[in-house]
């Protein structure tokens, strides 16, 4: 928000009928309203030609559509895309547009920074400042999308949405959940439930509070097969230990037809990457729809682990073939930009004192 102005970016759509219901106007004008942003890529308001004059002159006084500044394109030899988004208060987010196969996924930052202090993280090392609105996190998508062209020879890049960028999505629950409705409204970008993947490390509360809210498909940040481990690599572990994040999961699918839940495991050499942390792996998963991503780690400055060698993964995707799991090995992209998996730094002015694994109160999801 500029002074007293509303940013039309960060309403979705029932809040945008809302906002013209209580100017006197037909909430049909939110319609028309979105789709000037989301399908056209329009953010002047004067330009809305199917508005009155009178009704954009009152828009321009006390409304404004601003997508947060883009100050840094990248691209990178395997066609991968990071930017650099500047928001109000002078931090920076990092997205990245990967594409692969016929589709071509974005990854969206929630927070700046992020509180959870997972040790394999490059985003966990700049400390936390404070959560993205709405606008700050649909903004993202809406930069991607017209940078790539926006879809206007036919051929949208845009295919899929991840919350997996800085921050963990789950600790900022409400503008998450509107700011990932906006991504599948057909009046803004009409993806579908599965196209849009929410990532979280396991914040118990919240996952049974998603499914009464939200059908977006689930990942999880797993990357070890016990509490002991899990613990020294994701913290918020000695808060929702695995088996209460589990039983989190089994509910948020149960009933969901051809539904499964992405875990995500990191490959860390020597750490948790042994044919005994495999078959842990299976026997913790049996009975519960899931496909396992397998990440070699990205290195970062001042990192303390080393990627799995490539043999070493191979055994261990192998164990969980085995075992019956799905089971895919995520190309390494980006890595020329610092853009994969894990490395995304931005600009974070850290809020919070940091401590030996410090970790945010989350009372605020409950």
């Amino acid at each position: 928000m500029t002074g007293n102005k509303v940013n039309l970016l960060g309403l979705d759509r029932n809040e945008l009928e809302a906002f013209f219901a209580s100017l006197g106007e037909k909430r049909f004008r939110a319609e028309q309203v979105m789709k000037w942003i989301y399908h056209e890529g329009v953010t002047d308001i004067d330009a809305m030609t199917n508005l009155s004059k009178s009704l954009r002159e009152q828009l321009c006084s006390m409304a404004e559509i601003r997508p947060p500044d883009v100050v840094l394109d990248q691209g990178s030899q395997d066609g991968s895309r990071k930017w650099l988004i500047r928001l109000d208060n002078g931090n920076c987010v990092e997205t990245v547009f990967i594409p692969d196969e016929g589709r071509g996924t974005l990854c969206v930052s929630s927070q700046i920074g992020c509180p959870l202090d997972c040790s394999f993280c490059a985003t966990a090392q700049q400390g936390f400042n404070r959560n993205l609105n709405v606008a700050e996190i649909i903004g993202q998508v809406w930069q991607a999308h017209w940078l790539l062209g926006g879809g206007r020879n036919g051929d949208r890049l845009l295919t899929n949405v991840v919350l997996m960028g800085m921050g963990e999505p789950l600790l900022n629950f409400n503008n998450v959940v509107r700011a990932t409705n906006l991504m599948q409204d057909d009046l803004a970008f009409g993806l579908s439930k599965r196209r849009v993947t929410l990532s979280t490390a396991g914040v118990v509360p919240a996952l049974y509070r998603l499914r009464e809210v939200s059908d977006v498909s689930l990942a999880v940040s797993l990357h070890a097969p016990n509490d002991e481990l899990r613990n020294e690599l994701v913290p918020l572990n000695r808060k929702y230990p695995i088996a209460q994040m589990l039983e989190a999961c089994r509910h948020y699918i149960a009933g969901k037809l051809q539904r499964s839940i992405t875990w995500e495991y990191v490959m860390l050499d020597g750490v948790n990457d042994s044919v005994a942390h495999a078959l842990a792996l299976v026997k913790l998963l049996k009975g519960i729809p899931s496909k396992v991503n397998l990440i070699p780690f990205n290195p970062f400055p001042n990192a303390t682990y080393r990627r799995s060698s490539p043999a070493t993964i191979d055994r261990f995707r192998n164990v969980l073939l085995a075992g019956g799991m799905t089971t895919i090995t995520r190309k390494t992209r980006g890595d020329d930009i610092n853009a994969a998996c894990g490395q995304l730094a931005g600009q974070v002015q850290n809020r919070r004192r940091r401590g030996p694994r410090a970790v945010q109160s989350m009372e605020q999801v409950r």
